[in-house]
C-alpha cells in the first residue's frame, strides 16, 4: 500500500481531469456515460504533471545566475543539487517540474503562488516531498488538500515530476507538509 493508503474505488467523480478534457467519460458507478459538465461532486484526489527540458534550465542558470535560482528555488533546493553544471541542471529541472505540477494541482484563479513557497525538500535517505507555505499552502487550504505526495524522474535531456493530492473538506485537519500560518 502506498504513502497514501486505500483510494477506495475511484469514480468518475474522483478525479480532475483538468478543463481541457472535452470527451464524455463513463461513470464506473452507473455505468452510463457523462460529460466532465455533469461532475459536480466534491474532488477527492488531484493529479498534475509536468516535463521539463534540462537544457532549458541550464541555459537559465547560466544566463541569469544567482537571480533566477533566488526567484525560483528555496536554499534548500539548491543545496540539493550538487555537481557538475548538468546534473546540477537535471536535479532543478526536475524541482522546477514539481513546482509546475503543484501549480496544477492547486488550480489557482488567477496569480500563481510564488514559486518558492512550493519546496521540494529532500530527506537525510533521499526522498522527496513536498513542503507548501505561503500562498501555495493557503490554496492548498482552500481546496481541501489534506495530503500530498511527489514522484521526480530525471533521464537525458528531460525531466518530470507527477503529484498527487488527498482532497477532504475545506478547514480539514491537513498534512504536516501543508504550512499552517495560523498556528
Amino acid at each position: 500500500m502506498s504513502r497514501l493508503g486505500y483510494l477506495g474505488p475511484l469514480t468518475a467523480g474522483s478525479f480532475d481531469v483538468g478543463p481541457a478534457r472535452a470527451h464524455a467519460d463513463l461513470n464506473t458507478t452507473t455505468g452510463r456515460e457523462h460529460s466532465p459538465a455533469e461532475n459536480t461532486g466534491p474532488q477527492r484526489v488531484r493529479v498534475g504533471t509536468d516535463l521539463v527540458r534540462v537544457a532549458d534550465v541550464a541555459a537559465s542558470v547560466e544566463h541569469f545566475g544567482d537571480r533566477y535560482l533566488k526567484r525560483l528555488f528555496t536554499d534548500h533546493e539548491v543545496s540539493c543539487c550538487r555537481g557538475g553544471p548538468a546534473t546540477v541542471a537535471a536535479g532543478l529541472a526536475a524541482r522546477f517540474a514539481a513546482k509546475e505540477a503543484t501549480i496544477k494541482v492547486l488550480q489557482p484563479r488567477g496569480a500563481i503562488p510564488d514559486w518558492r513557497s512550493i519546496e521540494v525538500r529532500r530527506d537525510v535517505h533521499g526522498r522527496c516531498d513536498l513542503l507548501l507555505s505561503g500562498s501555495a499552502a493557503r490554496l492548498a487550504r482552500e481546496a481541501g488538500i489534506t495530503d500530498t505526495a511527489l514522484s521526480l524522474s530525471h533521464e537525458g535531456a528531460m525531466a518530470v515530476a507527477v503529484v498527487v493530492a488527498l482532497c477532504g473538506i475545506p478547514g480539514a485537519e491537513v498534512a504536516r507538509n501543508i504550512a499552517d500560518e495560523t498556528r
